[in-house]
C-alpha cells in the first residue's frame, strides 16, 4: 500500500531532494503511469487505493502508521475512489488541519466539478485524459507554492522579561498566566513592547494609539498606563515595566 512497484533506482527519488508524493488512485494503470514518470524526474512514490488508506497514511487516523502529513510533501488524488471518495477525504484533511498540497486527477471534468473540487480543499484540478508534462509542471508549482509559503515568517510573539504579547491573537502572559487588556490597553502595551526602552511622549502615544483625530485630553494616556501597571506590575508604585522619564514621557523598562 505504501510502495509503487518501480525500478530500484527510482523508489530512491527523495535523495535528488524534490520530494515525497502520494498517489491515491484505484487505476493500477494510472498510478504506476503518474508514479514512474514523476520518479524518473527525483521523487520518492507512496501509493494508496482507496482513500481510508491515503488518510491513515497522511496521519488523520487514530490507525495512523509511521508516515504522516509532515512526511509527504504532495498528494494527487483521485475523486472515484472505494471507501472513501476523493472530496470526503479533502474535507476531512482540511478539517484536521492537514494543509499537505493536494491536486486532484478526475474524469469530471465540468466547471462545477472542479469549482466543487477546489471549495472543499484541493489546491488544483487536472482533468482526465491529462498530459504528463502538465501534471509534472503542476506538481512543481504547487511544492514551490508550499515551500515559499514556509518560508514566511510567522506573526512575531513579543517578549520583555516575564511579559508575552501575541498580535494575532490579542492575547498578553504574565509569567505564563493570561492578562486581560482593554484594546486600548493593548495596543500601549504592544507599541512598548515594538520598541523597549524608547521613549514615547504622550502625544506621541495618542497618534499611534487613538489616531491623529482624537479631541481629548492627552492625560488618557496616563490613566490607560496606570491601569496597565495595575494589571502587570507587582508594586505599581514602582513599576519595573512601564516607567515614568520625567518630563518625556514613558518607556518599557
Amino acid at each position: 500500500m505504501t510502495s509503487l512497484t518501480l525500478p530500484s533506482a527510482y523508489q530512491q527519488g527523495v535523495r535528488i531532494g524534490l520530494g515525497r508524493v502520494l498517489i491515491v488512485e484505484d487505476e493500477e494503470l494510472i498510478r504506476e503511469t503518474v508514479g514512474l514518470a514523476l520518479a524518473e524526474i527525483g521523487f520518492e512514490i507512496l501509493v494508496a487505493e482507496d482513500g481510508l488508506t491515503a488518510l491513515e497514511m497522511l496521519g488523520g487516523t487514530q490507525k495512523s502508521s509511521h508516515r504522516s502529513s509532515s512526511d509527504i510533501n504532495l498528494v494527487i488524488l483521485d475523486l472515484m475512489l472505494p471507501g472513501m471518495n476523493g472530496l470526503d477525504l479533502c474535507r476531512l484533511l482540511r478539517h484536521q488541519g492537514i494543509d499537505v498540497p493536494l491536486l486532484i486527477l478526475s474524469a469530471k471534468s465540468t466547471e462545477t466539478d472542479r469549482v466543487v473540487g477546489l471549495e472543499v480543499g484541493a489546491d488544483d484540478y487536472l482533468a482526465k485524459p491529462f498530459g504528463m508534462r502538465e501534471l509534472i509542471a503542476r506538481c512543481r508549482a504547487l511544492l514551490r507554492r508550499q515551500r515559499g509559503m514556509s518560508k514566511q515568517e510567522p506573526d512575531p510573539v513579543l517578549r520583555f522579561e516575564e511579559v508575552e504579547l501575541n498580535p494575532k491573537e490579542c492575547r498578553v502572559f504574565l509569567k505564563g498566566e493570561e492578562v486581560n487588556l482593554s484594546p486600548k490597553e493593548f495596543r500601549i502595551l504592544e507599541l512598548f513592547m515594538s520598541q523597549p526602552r524608547r521613549v514615547w511622549s504622550r502625544d506621541q502615544i495618542i497618534d499611534k494609539v487613538w489616531g491623529h483625530d482624537f479631541m481629548g485630553d492627552n492625560k488618557t494616556v496616563d490613566v490607560h498606563i496606570r491601569w496597565i501597571r495595575e494589571k502587570l506590575e507587582e508594586d505599581p508604585s514602582k513599576p519595573k515595566y512601564l516607567k515614568t522619564v520625567r518630563g518625556f514621557g514613558y518607556r518599557l523598562g
